[in-house]
């Protein structure tokens, strides 16, 4: 008898330190990622189509992934209005390479801007499950020119196609707003 109730209160400590396994819900937020909308510069409301653009972050070699189901070259590229784009968790900046017209038979008609984003960080404790996220506040105070957090250049030197860039909302907490208005 002495056996069996010794086996039975190891079995019930056994199974009391088991814990439930913890998920990360998939609808979970996560670290948001930037989004920026593009307008028609002679019509600022009415949102413009890009043709083929491609984002290359500094230091790659490839784009993002805008169509997973792409072939090596289409899966780069997007032909939409809207675009979302990773920022850095480790660091307070990050350039980007926009291209615009990507892959284009006429190397004349493709257009290149660089547009480096500086940003603060804040991590955000979501559950024991999924951890942390980070969240961005766009910083406009240490960018050129003043009042913009981020800065524009054109390596072709054949014009800028971003002709003008508004902030529309500097906290990037969610993916469910543009953060960034792109006239062109």
């Amino acid at each position: 008898m002495k056996k069996i109730i010794s086996l039975l209160l190891v079995f019930t400590f056994g199974l009391s330190s088991c814990e439930k396994d913890d998920i990360c819900d998939a609808n979970t937020p996560t670290t948001p990622r930037l989004v920026i909308s593009f307008f028609d510069i002679t019509a600022p409301t009415v949102a413009k189509n890009l043709t083929n653009l491609k984002v290359i972050g500094e230091g790659q070699t490839n784009g993002i992934i805008f169509n997973e189901s792409g072939t090596d070259i289409t899966k780069y590229l997007t032909s939409g209005n809207t675009v979302s784009i990773p920022l850095k968790t480790d660091a307070d900046t990050v350039t980007y390479t926009f291209i615009l017209d990507s892959g284009n038979a006429n190397p004349a008609a493709i257009n290149t801007d660089v547009i480096k984003f500086n940003y603060t960080r804040q991590n955000v404790y979501v559950s024991r499950a999924c951890g942390f996220k980070t969240i961005f506040t766009l910083n406009p105070a240490i960018t050129e020119p003043p009042s913009a957090p981020f800065e524009q250049t054109d390596p072709g030197n054949d014009g800028l196609w971003m002709q003008r860039v508004i902030v529309l909302q500097s906290n990037v907490e969610s993916e469910n707003e543009t953060h960034i208005k792109v006239l062109f």
